[in-house]
């Protein structure tokens, strides 16, 4: 705390402690700074303290009194702040005064996942380069909470691995799966090159962990998960490749009974005021609850939005923004569609967020950043930028408003079926540009049970795609494109929009009719 403060948009936080001392209540800086953004300001104490009056503000002609509420906690609501700083924040009690300074306003952005959003900047490419410029970024602060479980949820964090602090090399290369996150560390310094005014990174991740360790248990239960951990099936490790660490020693993954990472490390920031979430988790769900995903992923983004809003007085918006990474890649040639299928389930099984199941949300698609030769083992690519690029986007387009900003690629809205001519016909929502006209890229279903046969591009028109269906006939049951696990080569996935970015994978089942063309 000695080297900064920061505040977020225009609310503040929990930054003072009432200590009781012979019988007499203190008022102290507070061991952990939790904040919020969005007028108006809020500023909210965790501890319990009975019949007492405490002033608080950032202006001297302006006093705010803190009113004890029925549970014993205290809050008060500030005026809007301008953006940037520094500020002051006075507050006191009776004699007890406190003042912080160097206290920044700006949005606050919390980052959460397993071992992808855990690989700090030293892990990246061109991590040398990225660690020099930290200097230049002083007004984006980072905050990183330390690992830890409970049973219970927990109303303070256990312990800060990170306090709040201005960007340096040794903070954000601390050192493997350390601090500080790339993928947010980047995502920040992306947002604050583009806002221009300071951003706050909060990382509460841990490498080797389920959805369902990160989930309520009211989220667990509205997909029918039983609360008893042994029903879960968590018994197992899970694979040792996709925990923080390159050891094959299993009990090196993460927790994996559920709801012990949101009681611990989610539940403590709920009085923080939010301006949007990025979440890079799901690596381990190809091996636990895969199918289940559809309905875990949206029930956590339901659950964190409704604890957020309550919690922080209604401060973080219902719809708080919530990005994710769609999963990148692991192995190649691999017969295993788990990756493929948690891919799709990460789009609530519809393809493109947002959606009627997802409002709210954004999604970077990573499959074609693959890295064979990562030292950390391929599931974890050493290219963030590009992942952190393709969040920003999303983040600028839904969370800001930015109309302007492409952040989706192009995704079919139509086909049509020319029978006689054994022709598929795909009309896109975007001008493609074709990178790569990989015979297995897109596959179909011509039989039950499905057996599926390459569609190799015949053509590749401005917004048009034509398939060659040889060996199908009249009957077409289903579709799909990029349905691997290793899908394409880095950068070199078939299509792409004119921006660069990727077209992300889809099914189409015989749930989506194909239109036969007519006197086909």
């Amino acid at each position: 705390f000695k080297s900064c403060r920061f505040l977020s948009s225009s609310v503040l936080l929990t930054t003072l402690r009432l200590t009781r001392s012979e019988g007499n209540y203190k008022l102290m800086e507070n061991l952990s700074l939790v904040f919020c953004p969005s007028p108006p300001m809020a500023a909210h104490s965790s501890n319990r303290c009975e019949g007492l009056e405490i002033f608080a503000g950032v202006r001297k002609d302006k006093e705010h009194f803190l009113l004890p509420g029925p549970s014993g906690t205290w809050t008060t609501v500030l005026d809007p702040m301008d953006q940037g700083g520094p500020y002051t924040l006075m507050a006191g009690q009776g004699s007890e005064n406190v003042t912080l300074r160097d206290i920044y306003f700006g949005d606050v952005w919390l980052c959460s996942g397993q071992s992808n959003m855990v690989m700090t900047v030293l892990q990246i490419v061109n991590a040398s380069r990225e660690l020099a410029d930290a200097a230049r970024y002083p007004y984006v602060r980072i905050f990183a909470a330390a690992p830890a479980r409970s049973d219970v949820e927990l109303e303070d964090l256990e312990h800060v691995e990170l306090p709040w602090s201005i960007p340096t090399a040794e903070n954000l290369g601390h050192g493997n799966f350390t601090h500080f996150s790339a993928v947010c560390w980047l995502l920040g310094r992306y947002l604050y090159e583009a806002l221009g005014y300071p951003i706050g990174l909060v990382e509460a991740a841990w490498g080797g962990t389920p959805i369902e360790a990160w989930s309520s248990r009211r989220a667990l239960r509205a997909c029918g998960l039983l609360e008893d951990a042994g029903s879960l099936g968590f018994a197992t490790p899970l694979n040792p490749v996709l925990s923080s660490s390159t050891s094959q020693h299993p009990h090196l993954s993460g927790p994996q009974t559920p709801s012990v990472l949101w009681n611990a490390m989610i539940h403590p920031l709920l009085n923080m005021t939010l301006r949007g979430v990025a979440w890079y988790q799901g690596e381990a769900n190809t091996l636990l609850h895969t199918d289940l995903y559809n309905c875990t992923f949206p029930a956590l983004v339901a659950d964190w939005r409704r604890a957020f809003h309550a919690a922080s007085a209604g401060q973080t918006q219902p719809l708080l923004p919530f990005g994710f990474v769609q999963l990148s890649t692991y192995r190649r040639q691999s017969p295993d569609d788990s990756f493929a299928r948690l891919r799709w389930h990460q789009t609530a099984d519809l393809g493109v967020v947002p959606n009627a199941r997802l409002p709210g949300t954004f999604m970077a698609v990573a499959m074609d950043l693959c890295d064979e030769s990562s030292p950390y083992g391929s599931v974890h690519p050493r290219d963030k930028q590009n992942v952190a690029h393709r969040l920003q986007l999303g983040a600028r387009a839904v969370a800001y408003g930015e109309k302007d900003v492409v952040f989706q690629g192009p995704y079919p809205t139509r086909a049509i079926l020319e029978v006689t001519k054994g022709l598929l016909n795909l009309t896109y929502s975007q001008e493609l540009v074709c990178r790569q006209r990989d015979t297995r890229a897109f596959e179909v279903c011509c039989s039950t049970p499905c057996r599926w046969l390459p569609a190799p591009v015949v053509a590749v028109g401005s917004r048009t795609v034509t398939l060659a269906l040889a060996g199908c006939g009249r009957l077409v049951l289903a579709l799909r494109y990029a349905w691997a696990e290793w899908p394409c080569d880095y950068q070199s996935c078939a299509l792409y929009n004119t921006q660069g970015l990727p077209a992300p994978p889809f099914i189409l089942d015989v749930g989506h009719r194909f239109t036969t063309s007519p006197g086909a």
